[in-house]
């Protein structure tokens, strides 16, 4: 049977016996299936701790104005909470869209689930997304491993990727064949939730690559946080090799900030010093839109003209 959610429950023996005296085998087949339920927007909660960033940007106010005209064409995914309220699976953006465009309501499959094979659901259907971040990644594989976990199955996290075990299948197996990702790689993903922030945000900026991220993630968070002081004083990120270097020397508590400072000033090889201009700093010369590109040509563009300028200058100033 289902309950006004839609919500599946087993009937006590004789409530069963009753309703199968009473209901014909269309309606109890009927009660099975999943509905479509319009829900009160002010009932859905967000699924915890959801690793999928949901921002109002343009996209958003594009689907926001859509869903204002036709309404959320896609039913979201929930579960039926203890106290009566819904907790979203899937469909986070959708709601975002609905309550910004002034709807009420938005319609919405409820789906009995326990929390593990929620959570592992939830991974599931926004993993579909077209663009994911490294730090969406990380923290979803996380999640979806320790549900894993906490079912029963395998897992090995406390080794490295070239000493994991390879006897059976194990839960980086079966996770990484499901999102088409090698084991070493779902490993280094999940090493990510051990960043500190700053340093995680930087790899979705792609201001640091990926493997020179796991090797920080080694790093005791005081460490992490002398390395990013480090980087920045610097203007300078790290090379695989150089994450590699600190590392070592943390196993041996060597590492302080004159050994980064030092191993920050080292050659990174075929990487060229930049100079960098924070994006903020030109927002008053640009419009938010104009591609990084553009303003790059506009710069050198305005210096070749400030530098026969100042040329001219001289020209005219030295004696004859």
């Amino acid at each position: 049977m289902a309950d006004k959610s839609g919500q599946t429950f087993e009937l006590p023996k004789k409530q069963s016996l009753v309703a199968e005296l009473f209901t014909t085998q269309e309606e109890r087949d009927d009660d099975r299936r999943e509905k479509v339920l319009d829900i009160p927007l002010a009932e859905i909660d967000d699924f915890p701790d959801h690793p999928f960033q949901v921002k109002n940007d343009e996209a958003m106010q594009s689907m926001a104005e859509s869903v204002k005209t036709v309404g959320v064409q896609t039913p979201a995914i929930a579960r039926q909470k203890e106290d009566g309220r819904y907790e979203l699976i899937s469909g986070h953006r959708r709601r975002m869209a609905a309550t910004l465009a002034g709807l009420e309501t938005m319609p919405l499959i409820v789906r009995g689930l326990s929390r593990d094979e929620a959570i592992i659901a939830m991974v599931d259907a926004n993993l579909q997304r077209e663009t994911i971040l490294p730090s969406e990644k990380a923290l979803s594989y996380k999640m979806k491993m320790d549900a894993m976990k906490r079912q029963g199955q395998r897992t090995d996290l406390t080794s490295s990727p070239l000493g994991m075990k390879s006897q059976g299948k194990q839960s980086l197996d079966e996770l990484g064949e499901q999102v088409g990702e090698s084991r070493n790689q779902i490993h280094r993903y999940i090493r990510l939730t051990e960043l500190i922030p700053q340093i995680l945000r930087m790899v979705d900026e792609n201001r640091i690559a990926l493997r020179p991220a796991v090797e920080l993630s080694y790093l005791e968070n005081e460490m992490q946080e002398m390395v990013l002081e480090a980087m920045d004083f610097e203007d300078r990120t790290l090379s695989h090799a150089q994450t590699i270097k600190m590392r070592g020397f943390a196993a041996k508590g060597m590492l302080d900030k004159n050994v980064i400072a030092s191993i920050m000033q080292e050659d990174k090889g075929s990487q060229k010093e930049q100079f960098k201009i924070p994006r903020e700093k030109l927002s008053k010369f640009f419009s938010p839109s104009t591609p990084s590109a553009k303003m790059e040509e506009t710069i050198i563009k305005a210096l070749e003209l400030w530098r026969r300028r100042e040329q001219d200058r001289g020209a005219r100033q030295s004696p004859r």
